[in-house]
């Protein structure tokens, strides 16, 4: 994780924070958070991680349990042991096997146009998600 003025923001396991954080440094979380976190940087969900609320971000990591709106204007990656719910906007999103995306998921493209998709996706290895085919449709036009 970068880090803008030393160390990156920690939610520690064990700790529940309620209420909203705003900064322009990285979070990562993991501990309890109900409220919502808006960022210049990436929020990482540790595994023990959970937050439910609203996130926006440029990217983020999740490993563990979110639930809520969530908004990264770049990479989302998520860990095989993540669990999301809720609505996801987007514009590059990375699935392990696994991972439980039981969400409504909206991607923009390069260009601003944005797709749409409601996902209820649990991954398993080999099963592509909506995601995955208008990623994948869109790599075909540009070949063309």
């Amino acid at each position: 994780m970068s880090e803008i003025g030393g160390q990156p923001n920690r939610i520690e396991k064990n700790t529940k924070i309620k209420g909203d954080i705003i900064s322009e440094a990285d979070f990562r979380i993991d501990g309890k958070l109900d409220g919502n976190v808006k960022t210049s940087g990436k929020v990482v969900i540790g595994k023990d991680g959970y937050i439910h609320g609203k996130v926006e971000c440029v990217n983020a990591d999740i490993e563990g349990s979110f639930n809520g709106e969530l908004l990264v204007s770049d990479l989302l990656s998520l860990k095989n042991t993540a669990v999301i719910e809720g609505t996801v906007h987007v514009s590059k999103l990375s699935v392990e096997p696994g991972a439980t995306f039981n969400a409504s998921c909206s991607m923009k493209g390069k260009g601003g146009l944005g797709s749409s998709s409601s996902a209820s996706v649990a991954s398993t290895p080999g099963v592509k998600t909506a995601a995955d085919s208008q990623a994948n449709s869109g790599e075909r036009a540009k070949a063309s």
